[in-house]
């Protein structure tokens, strides 16, 4: 599995506890990210190298563990690989299935947010409800370096998450793998509006394991859970941060591609 850098390891984790016996590789591509800023021909190479190289080592599924690369990316992929290809994308269908006051807001990067997969998603499930699409800038940065619990962070939440509730959206759907990391601090915001917070790391989860189990190669055998970290940028302070978030220490290797 694999993303532009730290917000994957959210389906990663919930990947590793639902499916213990599986071996995990995870690629944080942290020297071109972020995706979100990035040109859909930029995400495409990066996304195709990173996968060649991937089905290289002899995976036998793939999860796009971002949203970005997933909405502009995954379709030109699953024609030309032939093993399962998983990818992320925001749960809108749930979220307006859900809603009382049919209103929902999908929080994403700027490259989500004209992306027309994305958008073709939206008017899809969006089944007569308002569906609010907001770009959130510099949330990504602020989870890959370390600073979710700054003055910054709470003032770019305000500002993205007050307007969507003065709307009076009642589901929040996290579009990005990144923004989970945040949700403690989004819940806190929308504390006493009987809004609710939805993610994808199950989803993704179940549908891998779909998958697997229809093509008879899900591990049925218990062994020592391994999960091999790469990054395309290793450093101590990178490191440092995948163990916060993992909540255990790890070892980072070098991802040269």
């Amino acid at each position: 599995m694999f993303d532009s850098g730290v917000g994957g390891l959210s389906i990663a984790k919930c990947i590793a506890e639902q499916l213990p016996n599986e071996q995990l590789i995870y690629i944080a591509d942290t020297l071109h990210a972020p995706y979100g800023e990035k040109s859909i021909a930029y995400i495409t190479e990066r996304v195709n190298i990173i996968a060649n190289q991937l089905i290289a080592q002899g995976v036998k599924a793939l999860v796009i563990a971002c949203n970005t690369a997933t909405v502009n990316a995954i379709d030109q992929l699953r024609a030309r690989v032939n093993i399962p290809v998983i990818g992320v994308e925001p749960a809108i269908k749930p979220a307006v299935q859900q809603s009382i006051n049919k209103k929902v807001a999908v929080l994403v990067t700027q490259a989500t947010s004209e992306n027309e997969r994305f958008n073709a998603l939206v008017n899809r499930y969006k089944n007569g409800a308002d569906v609010f699409i907001q770009p959130c800038p510099g949330l990504v940065e602020i989870v890959e370096s370390s600073q979710i619990s700054t003055k910054h962070c709470n003032e770019l939440l305000n500002q993205y998450i007050e307007p969507l509730l003065a709307q009076g959206v009642d589901n929040i759907v996290l579009g990005c793998t990144h923004y989970p990391f945040l949700q403690q601090k989004i819940q806190a915001i929308v504390a006493n509006r009987h809004v609710t917070i939805v993610e994808t790391a199950s989803p993704v989860t179940r549908q891998l394991h779909k998958r697997l189990t229809e093509l008879n190669i899900a591990n049925q055998c218990q062994k020592a859970k391994q999960v091999i970290f790469y990054s395309s940028k290793p450093c101590s302070k990178q490191q440092a941060l995948f163990s916060q978030l993992w909540q255990q220490s790890i070892q980072l290797e070098m991802f040269d591609h």
